[in-house]
């Protein structure tokens, strides 16, 4: 069988996992967070064409597949956590007792991105909807509130920082039902939640600019959360599994 390595929609993916590596190379020998948000942006942006192209060329392949969860482990697993690593060297914890080794509780958020992206590549339940927090949504919440934090727009302690790396993991491979946003045509019917998402997300980019970004997915989670319960309670039968 013929591999072909360097089709367009693969050297994307490669894209991705080179700002995924350059983040973590700003986190951690630059204590740059700020650049390492923005590589992450990038690379999720990579992320999102290389799916795109692929299927605009009709060139989607099983490699193709693989490398995908290879990079997003990189952008969306060890990035973010090597950002929140560096919050912890530079905080001191609130609540438990002061240990710099704490902060390497932070890099379970790459241990459970990985479990969360195997899981999808064999989930056939995720084809129009996410089964618990979809990777870049993890890593976009994390990465920018330690850019946030090293521009002193919000306060952090390290155990604080570990908390959100172990509320963030269990949320990537929870049971919960998250809308992904594929639309279906361009009518408001059946696009509801969609439509109405990117525009809370517009007002809120527009009035909190970059303190938008945890805002943003905070409301990603809890209205997936609340649109999951209803339907489970309004018909338990027919209500996604995980």
């Amino acid at each position: 069988m013929r591999i072909r390595l360097f089709t367009i929609p693969n050297l994307l993916t490669l894209m991705n996992l080179l700002c995924g590596s350059f983040a973590v190379v700003a986190a951690l020998m630059y204590n740059d967070l700020t650049l390492a948000f923005w590589l992450i942006v990038a690379g999720i942006v990579f992320d999102f064409f290389d799916g795109f192209v692929a299927r605009l060329l009709h060139s989607s392949s099983a490699i193709g597949v693989q490398l995908d969860s290879l990079a997003d482990v990189i952008t969306s697993g060890l990035a973010p956590a090597a950002v929140l690593w560096q919050v912890c060297l530079q905080t001191e914890p609130c609540c438990l007792p002061a240990a710099w080794e704490l902060g390497y509780g932070v890099f379970v958020l790459t241990a459970f991105s990985a479990l969360r992206l195997a899981k999808f590549n064999i989930d056939e339940t995720q084809t129009v909807e996410f089964c618990g927090l979809p990777t870049p949504a993890g890593s976009l919440l994390c990465a920018s509130l330690g850019m946030l934090w090293q521009q002193g727009a919000v306060a952090l302690s390290s155990d604080g920082v570990l908390l959100i790396a172990v509320l963030t993991s269990l949320l990537l491979v929870s049971p919960i039902r998250m809308f992904a946003l594929k639309f279906h045509g361009f009518g408001w019917r059946g696009n509801e939640v969609r439509y109405l998402f990117l525009l809370a997300s517009i007002v809120l980019i527009i009035i909190l600019r970059t303190y938008a970004i945890p805002v943003i997915i905070v409301l990603y989670i809890v209205v997936s959360a609340v649109r999951w319960l209803c339907m489970r309670s309004g018909n338990p039968d027919k209500a996604p599994k995980a």
